[in-house]
């Protein structure tokens, strides 16, 4: 599933293997069906899918008018998210199977977007096509994520805003546990990062860090296998009042603006 612009090819092929599970789960039929459900589905997911909504809406502000490219937009919700705040949005993914179920959302919300079939490593878009580039959940998946931050910066003209379980969570310990127990390239695992790597990443394209946001103190997993949304609320409001949320809360949400 490598990107159909043919100016992108070499490039694409050259850093990603197209058997990496990045690109192979998402492009099952069945997979693709369920995800919204399996990552949204119950209360706890309906929480965490309403909190990413609003701390996109307050990140972003107005954006009425604006060109933005969601990058990795999976089923579109973020990208639709956007398209409701009256944006003018295109959604790419790698995964034509993921891309159905965009539209489909897309037509029954009666909502304005468009979804192509591209590669995050390698964007068929100009230089500065866009206002702003929104990267969320993909980052820690991909085969090379410095490439891909590098074309999230090289398509937006003022703006990108990404997102990335951090090392000095607990999502390192479930990142470690998937390293040692899944099959390398073809299974779903994924990376935690240093806030300097992010931070270093779009400084060498030009980008500094304007805001950042954390949103949970415990793993998600947790929370979902508790299924309690007011412990999950309680727990939640009372370490972040110890502070906590700014030493170990993940996942991190950053705004950078071109330099």
């Amino acid at each position: 599933m490598i990107v159909r612009d043919p100016r992108n090819h070499a490039r694409t092929d050259a850093v990603v293997k197209p058997e990496h599970y990045s690109y192979t789960v998402y492009a099952d039929r069945d997979h693709a069906r369920a995800f919204d459900r399996l990552r949204f589905g119950g209360p706890i997911g309906e929480h965490v899918a309403a909190d990413q909504a609003a701390v996109l809406a307050r990140l972003l502000g107005d954006v009425r008018g604006h060109a933005i490219l969601d990058v990795g937009t999976g089923t579109g919700r973020a990208a639709l998210q956007v398209a409701r705040l009256g944006a003018r949005v295109t959604g790419v993914d790698a995964s034509p199977e993921m891309l159905a179920v965009a539209r489909d959302h897309a037509t029954t919300q009666g909502l304005e977007a468009t979804f192509l079939e591209g590669d995050a490593h390698a964007l068929a878009f100009a230089d500065r096509g866009f206002d702003t580039t929104i990267c969320l959940r993909v980052l820690m998946h991909t085969p090379r994520w410095d490439v891909c931050i590098g074309e999230l910066c090289r398509v937006a003209a003022r703006r990108v805003v990404l997102d990335y379980p951090s090392a000095h969570s607990t999502a390192l310990i479930q990142s470690l546990i998937r390293k040692a127990r899944l099959d390398g390239d073809k299974t779903e695992q994924y990376r935690v990062f240093l806030d300097r790597e992010i931070d270093g990443a779009l400084a060498a394209h030009g980008f500094r860090i304007r805001e950042v946001h954390r949103q949970f103190v415990l793993p998600i997993a947790l929370h979902k296998a508790i299924g309690s949304l007011p412990f999950t609320q309680v727990t939640e409001r009372w370490l972040r009042r110890l502070g906590l949320i700014h030493l170990v809360g993940s996942p991190v949400t950053v705004v950078a603006e071109r330099a």
